[in-house]
């Protein structure tokens, strides 16, 4: 639909530019035309008539070129205006995607691993996910704009739950430790936020789980490869 509207506008222009370069003819034509041995001959009276026609013909002419001339740049406006418009839609479109999950990205962040582990005294440390899903908020809350774990991208609507005690599921996927969480943010904030004293990491380690954390200036999180549907909500 968009190629064919596109079609049809350069079709109307080239018909205007036909239009315009006729009357550009006509104008050329109307002085070749002029004879000038005969307007020497002619009397003041004869001169003056001639004039005033020569004149009004002109008038009429540059009338008419100006008129085709404005529909040109009014075409020529329209096209660059409908390809702004296009442009800031998809702009908006791309903005909405990527606040929603629906793009890859990447940028600077932080990679966090976690790994279930067996204590000195025999005692299973497990990565639960209720652990993953305190991580999840501690990184919101520090400013991350994209957050994934083993590759599932999080969204407002994500769910991190445990099924029979023993599966972790992440928007209804099933996965498996190592569990991999990586954020992307300000690379600083975030790390200093989780392995400062008292941070989420820090009070992992100190519990005896294997948590490591490393920043980096390129992380990369895949999109959110669901549909995104709503069953209550309405526009008000």
């Amino acid at each position: 639909m968009k190629k064919k509207g596109k079609i049809t506008v350069t079709i109307t222009i080239g018909i205007a530019v036909l239009a315009l370069s006729t009357v550009m003819f006509m104008q050329f034509k109307l002085v070749n035309e002029t004879d000038i041995t005969s307007i020497e001959n002619m009397r003041e009276e004869e001169l003056r008539t001639e004039l005033a026609n020569l004149k009004e013909q002109y008038d009429v002419a540059n009338e008419q070129y100006e008129q085709q001339k404005q529909t040109l740049e009014q075409y020529q406006q329209q096209e660059k205006s409908d390809e702004e418009t296009s442009k800031l839609v998809q702009d908006e479109l791309d903005n909405v995607n990527l606040l929603l999950g629906k793009t890859n990205v990447e940028g600077e962040g932080v990679t966090i691993t976690l790994r279930d582990k067996e204590s000195e005294d025999g005692e299973f440390l497990i990565i639960t996910s209720d652990i993953l899903n305190i991580l999840v908020n501690y990184l919101k809350l520090a400013g991350a704009e994209a957050i994934s774990i083993n590759d599932e991208r999080i969204i407002n609507t994500s769910d991190i739950a445990t099924i029979n005690e023993t599966l972790i599921l992440v928007n209804q996927q099933r996965i498996i430790g190592p569990y991999v969480v990586k954020a992307i943010g300000d690379k600083t904030y975030l790390e200093s936020t989780l392995v400062a004293r008292g941070g989420y990491v820090d009070t992992l380690q100190r519990q005896g789980y294997d948590v490591s954390i490393e920043s980096s200036d390129k992380v990369e999180i895949p999109q959110y490869n669901k549909d995104i549907t709503v069953k209550y909500m309405q526009q008000n």
